[in-house]
């Protein structure tokens, strides 16, 4: 995997985690808070101003760890 691969792969975990842990239907029993949703928020503002701005912090770090930004 390169690392847009891993990028996309971690935003979405984190979208998926932090929307079971702040909607609450009724019976859910992962639900925390609903200020866990403010946590969906920032991580798509994220990937937002990469559109525009092409910096990303976890990028970053997952270059700093080695992973191939291009396939090979």
């Amino acid at each position: 995997m390169i690392v847009t691969d891993w990028i996309h792969s971690i935003a979405g975990f984190f979208i998926l985690l932090s929307m079971a842990l702040g909607l609450d239907y009724g019976h859910n029993p992962l639900f925390v808070h609903k200020y866990w949703l403010f946590f969906t928020a920032f991580i798509g503002l994220n990937l937002f101003q990469f559109g525009f701005t092409k910096f990303c912090p976890i990028g970053m770090i997952l270059k700093a760890l080695g992973v191939p930004e291009i396939r090979k």
